[in-house]
């Protein structure tokens, strides 16, 4: 199809003619026997056809036995057929239940926002290392931390359950740290990915070699302790393709924004990915004039912070979509 479509009804007409309308859509259950600590092109797992819905859980090691640990990681890859390069990978949230009574957040010497690290030596004592364990009420959907060291009651707050990792295999047959993030997706950690949003990802290598994982129960933006509420899920994902359609960057889709995440070092040079790549999709699919689209979302764009402690930042660009018109 020529016109690119990223918005309600409009999209599946557009996912109808990448998938030609032909293959009836199957639901796969997968229980990950490994998960993996890089993304890379691997022996699929599992082969999805555009439309199918895949039904699976995540990995973490501290929820396993001490003897299994060491094969937790990022669930994957799912080989979408059909897909190329050049195309774009839609992936719909369905469903991101959590299936444990705990998380586990902490701090660490050398790592995240608020101590010395190699690249940012300070003079003073590392941060402690420390683990705070949260117990999770999954019926009333909320979060308690003691703080027997502040003096306080127990605070309890509302649970917002994300997924900090969805990627494809990277370009230029890439093995990447799946604490990293990038063009490919990957390490993101951006609190705007939840049940009910839509992810638009590149595809650089047939088959797209899907991962996921990383489930926070709750995750502040920045992430600044390295750490959200890490626990498990059990996930529900759609797949389908926008087939010719090639986008620079990762995107995201809820009922009330169109985002883009950029994610590089130094922060402020994600900030202007993000933002360069939605002036860019408003000029090219809605018809903005580019210094019109650029006013626009200087004054009603917002800005979110996934994370400024792996080793590239996420930030994300939102606008939003009550002041779109229609897609060309």
């Amino acid at each position: 199809m020529q016109a690119r479509l990223f918005c309600g009804a409009v999209l599946a007409l557009a996912l109808l003619g990448a998938t030609g309308g032909l293959a009836q859509p199957r639901t796969h259950t997968l229980v990950p026997e490994r998960g993996w600590s890089t993304f890379a092109v691997r022996e699929p797992v599992l082969r999805l056809a555009p439309g199918d819905t895949l039904i699976s859980e995540t990995m973490n090691g501290a929820f396993l036995p001490e003897s299994e640990r060491d094969r937790a990681g990022e669930v994957g890859p799912v080989f979408i057929e059909g897909a190329e390069r050049g195309d774009t990978l839609v992936i719909r949230v369905d469903r991101l239940e959590l299936n444990q009574d705990r998380a586990f957040s902490g701090t660490s010497p050398g790592f995240a926002a608020l101590t010395m690290t190699p690249q940012t030596p300070m003079l003073h004592e590392p941060v402690p290392r420390r683990q705070f364990e949260w117990r999770l009420d999954l019926d009333s959907g909320t979060g308690t931390l003691d703080l027997p060291r502040s003096g306080m009651d127990p605070i309890t707050v509302d649970l917002e359950p994300m997924i900090g990792r969805m990627a494809v295999a990277p370009d230029r047959g890439e093995v990447i740290w799946v604490a990293a993030p990038g063009n490919f997706g990957g390490n993101m950690d951006t609190p705007e990915i939840r049940e009910g949003v839509t992810v638009y990802l590149p595809v650089f290598e047939p088959g797209a070699y899907f991962y996921f994982g990383d489930i926070h129960a709750l995750q502040g933006e920045g992430e600044i302790t390295g750490t959200g509420l890490e626990t498990t899920a059990e996930v529900t994902f759609t797949f389908d393709l926008l087939k010719d359609y090639e986008i620079a960057w990762p995107r995201i889709e809820n009922d009330d924004y169109i985002m883009v995440a950029g994610s590089v070092r130094p922060l402020m040079d994600a900030y202007r990915i993000a933002h360069t790549e939605m002036v860019l999709w408003l000029e090219r699919d809605y018809g903005f004039e580019r210094w019109e689209a650029h006013q626009l979302l200087s004054q009603l764009g917002k800005a979110r912070i996934g994370n400024v402690v792996d080793p590239h930042y996420t930030v994300v660009s939102l606008f939003p979509k009550k002041h779109l018109p229609p897609p060309r």
